[in-house]
């Protein structure tokens, strides 16, 4: 590898204190490290980056970012035991290098003018990092937890990522500290532990990183509007010897709809609305026809999937209406017992759901009576907005 300016991207932590993977968890539909990915992709003076991940899970790793577009993905390499050990595993990958910017995956929303500036200080002065001016009162503890002092914030910045080194710098750090280079928590510490000066660049509120739970909620209100809406369309014809399932109910002496499923029309047109509100894609690509544990499928047990993926995302269904073209069967005098039936499903009051139907007056496919269309809108709201 030769290009300038070589990305790396430590992606290999256990989640301990997250209790999960965190990098691979979901923001928005894309997992937390192809957002910091993309940073990097988006920054003109990065020509390449190293990605390292979990032990076991490079390959993976490698498709999720290959998956959703990695343009200047080199490599992916096994990451070490602590987070200084995978960084320097990356480094190594990167050999040829002439400048090195490290940035923490769990930062999903670093820009690319940050990088960019703190590449231009690196580049000027050698080593550079993004950091924030304190603006707390910062007290030293004792074991005790009792107050010590209190330390001049005026001299306090708290320490970002990225931060830019000279390869050559990083390096020589690397071998003058050898196996302690485990015990510190960022490459800066590192540099200025072999004698080198690393000058600070003020970073973004923004780029926070996402280290316990909370944090996800909050970079999920940063990145999600409070609402979506999505609309969703689904189309059966009819089959004899099938049951008729209709909006979670069975419509006995009626000709059912041909399909892999249970051929349920309304609550197909309703996974695709919530799928495509939450931004998930649809349910042929959740639930595709090749699966055969598929076959005859109750899609109540399929919807219910859905609205657990978009709670997952941080939404809650907020109302549901839906539209049933169907010259039969009658749908008017099981609305009610439809609409209650759907709102059991999404876990939402019945006065949150609303259906129509209509015959379309004899045209197409449907007043031909050669199947049944739904045309289901949704609307989901962002987690503590729903009551």
């Amino acid at each position: 590898m030769k290009p300038g300016t070589v990305g790396i991207l430590p992606a290999a932590g256990a989640g301990r204190r997250f209790g999960a993977a965190k990098q691979f968890l979901s923001l928005g539909g894309v997992p937390l490290l192809v957002h910091a990915a993309r940073a990097m992709d988006d920054t003109p003076s990065i020509d390449a980056y190293v990605v390292a991940a979990p032990p076991g899970e490079v390959e993976r790793t490698e498709q999720i970012l290959r998956t959703f577009g990695a343009r200047k993905l080199a490599a992916v390499v096994a990451g070490g035991a602590e987070r200084a050990d995978s960084v320097r595993r990356a480094f190594l990958a990167a050999q040829g290098a002439k400048l090195v910017v490290v940035h923490d995956a769990a930062r999903p929303f670093a820009t690319p003018a940050l990088f960019e500036r703190v590449i231009e200080a690196a580049r000027r002065e050698g080593a550079a990092i993004a950091a924030l001016p304190c603006t707390d009162t910062v007290k030293e503890a004792g074991e005790g937890r009792e107050v010590v002092r209190t330390l001049d914030r005026s001299r306090l910045w708290l320490a970002q990522t990225p931060q830019a080194f000279r390869a050559d710098w990083l390096a020589e750090a690397y071998e003058r500290l050898g196996q302690g280079v485990s015990r510190f928590t960022d490459e800066a510490a590192l540099v200025e532990a072999a004698g080198r000066p690393v000058v600070l660049v003020e970073g973004e509120r923004e780029n926070f990183k996402v280290t316990a739970p909370n944090d996800l909620e909050r970079a999920r209100a940063q990145l999600l509007p409070p609402v979506a809406v999505g609309m969703g369309t689904d189309v059966h014809g009819f089959a004899e010897g099938r049951r008729c399932i209709l909006g979670g109910l069975h419509f006995p002496g009626e000709v059912g709809l041909l399909g892999h499923s249970d051929a349920d029309v309304v609550l197909h047109a309703l996974m695709d609305a919530i799928l495509g509100a939450a931004g998930l894609g649809d349910i042929g690509v959740l639930f595709p026809d090749t699966r055969e544990e598929l076959r005859d499928a109750d899609s109540a047990v399929l919807l219910r999937e859905v609205v657990q993926r978009a709670r997952a995302e941080g939404w809650s269904v907020g109302n549901a209406d839906v539209t049933i073209l169907a010259k039969r069967p009658r749908i008017g005098p099981r609305r009610e017992e439809m609409r209650g039936r759907i709102a059991s499903i999404l876990g939402i009051p019945t006065a949150r759901v609303n259906v129509k139907a209509t015959t379309t007056e004899g045209l197409g496919f449907v007043g031909r009576g050669e199947g049944i269309a739904c045309q289901a809108v949704v609307l989901l709201l962002r987690e503590g907005i729903a009551s």
